[in-house]
């Protein structure tokens, strides 16, 4: 993400978590951060999922991760999370913990399947009074998931895909 993609994905924010969305001068704030990273997906020139990462060794932090509805179930969110794995480690991380609304069972079945725990509940933490899940990947344990930052966002839903690699497709 750079500053020229501000807008659009506040506008996406808005769109998507139109409760709790982030300002405009947030996402500004966050890009200035030493010790923050963000990225978006895009497909044919528009931004289509976004994600970021907070790290200040030995924990990164999923600060925000959406994909937009029309394009949910690509594999565009899977790859969002890799990248920022791939970025903690990079930076020495050897965990990432997130937060997840209690009431959003799609986003914390993407998280389990890459091995996120469940450690702690945030009761109230929504400003609509929904709680948090708090959610944690243990980076140092085997079968962690570790993809180049590279592999991120798949624009092509014909290309060959890692057969291996979790996906978003509902069971």
């Amino acid at each position: 993400m750079v500053p020229a993609d501000v807008a659009a994905v506040h506008a996406l924010e808005r769109r998507l978590f139109p409760v709790d969305a982030w300002p405009l001068e947030m996402f500004a704030a966050e890009l200035a951060q030493p010790v923050c990273w963000y990225w978006v997906a895009e497909q044919d020139g528009e931004i289509v999922g976004y994600a970021g990462l907070m790290c200040i060794r030995p924990v990164g932090d999923v600060q925000t991760i959406a994909v937009v509805p029309e394009h949910e179930g690509r594999g565009i969110g899977s790859a969002l999370l890799r990248t920022l794995h791939a970025q903690a480690r990079e930076l020495g991380a050897t965990e990432v913990l997130l937060e997840v609304r209690a009431d959003n069972p799609r986003a914390q079945q993407l998280y389990r399947r890459f091995g996120y725990e469940q450690i702690h509940v945030r009761p109230r933490y929504y400003r609509d009074g929904a709680d948090a899940l708090i959610m944690r990947l243990d980076l140092a344990a085997p079968g962690a998931p570790c993809a180049p930052a590279a592999a991120a966002a798949p624009t092509d839903p014909t290309a060959p895909t890692d057969p291996t690699a979790p996906t978003e497709e509902t069971p």
